[in-house]
C-alpha cells in the first residue's frame, strides 16, 4: 500500500526521458536532449517543460500533435537535425504560448504554411535546402522570422534556374512573386480544362446530329421501299 501511495504522490511531470537531462532555469523546467542520436521526438517529455532542446540529433520528421501535451512549452530547439517533413498540425496545442522555434540547419525543402503561420513564435529557418515557392514566400511575409537569420534562407531549387543559390529575400526584392506564378499556372490549367470541356461538347453535338441524320435517312429509305397501297375495288 505504501508503494502505491508513493506512486500516486509522484507528479506526472517529474520523469525525464532517457538520454536527456532535466534541469530548472529560473524556476522553469528545461529538458536537454542535445546530441543524443535521437531519431524521433521523445514520447515521455515532462508536461511542465518550458525549454526543450532537441538539437544535433537525427530526427527526420515532426508528426502531428508532437508537442500537444506540453502546454507550458515556450522554446523548442530542433536545429542541426535531419528533418525533411513537418506535418500541418505539428505544433498544434502549443501555438499560442510558443515564443521561439529553431528549425535551422535541417533538410527541409518545403513546409505547410499552416504549420507556421499559426505560431506567434520567432522562427529560425536558415540553412535548409529550400524550394522557393508561394508557401515559403507567404511564410517569409507573414510569420515572425528571426531577422538575423532571414538572409540565410536560400533557394536551393526554384521554378527558374536564375534564382537557385540566391537568398530568397534578394529574389523577392527583385520583384519576383512566386504566388503570381502559381496563379498564372492555375489560370492556364483552368483554361485548358474549359477548352477540353467545350471541345467534348462540340464533338457530342456533332455526333448527335449525325446520328439523328443517319436515323432519318434509314427511316426514309425504309418507307420508300414499302409497296404502294392499292385502292380497293368498289
Amino acid at each position: 500500500q505504501a508503494f502505491f501511495c508513493l506512486l500516486l504522490c509522484i507528479p506526472w511531470g517529474s520523469s525525464c526521458p532517457p538520454s536527456c537531462q532535466c534541469t530548472e532555469r529560473a524556476g522553469a523546467k528545461a529538458v536537454l536532449c542535445s546530441s543524443q542520436h535521437l531519431e524521433e521526438i521523445p514520447k515521455d517529455i515532462p508536461r511542465d517543460v518550458v525549454f526543450l532542446k532537441l538539437d544535433a540529433n537525427s530526427i527526420t520528421r515532426i508528426p502531428s500533435n508532437a508537442f500537444r501535451h506540453l502546454s507550458h512549452l515556450e522554446e523548442i530547439d530542433l536545429s542541426r537535425n535531419a528533418i525533411e517533413k513537418i506535418d500541418r498540425a505539428a505544433f498544434k496545442g502549443v501555438a499560442a504560448g510558443l515564443r521561439s522555434l529553431d528549425l535551422s540547419s535541417n533538410r527541409i525543402r518545403s513546409i505547410p504554411k499552416e504549420a507556421l503561420l499559426a505560431l506567434n513564435a520567432k522562427l529560425r529557418l536558415a540553412n535548409n535546402p529550400w524550394h522557393c515557392e508561394c508557401a515559403l514566400q507567404e511564410v517569409l511575409w507573414e510569420a515572425r522570422l528571426d531577422l538575423d537569420s532571414v538572409r540565410d534562407i536560400t533557394c536551393h531549387t526554384a521554378p527558374r534556374q536564375e534564382y537557385v543559390g540566391k537568398p530568397l529575400l534578394q529574389v523577392l526584392d527583385a520583384g519576383v512573386n512566386f504566388c503570381s506564378v502559381r496563379q498564372r499556372t492555375m489560370d492556364v490549367a483552368m483554361f485548358v480544362a474549359m477548352f477540353a470541356w467545350f471541345a467534348m461538347l462540340i464533338v457530342y453535338v456533332v455526333c448527335y446530329v449525325r446520328h439523328n441524320r443517319e436515323d432519318s435517312c434509314r427511316h426514309r429509305d425504309y418507307l420508300s421501299s414499302l409497296p404502294s397501297a392499292q385502292p380497293r375495288a368498289e
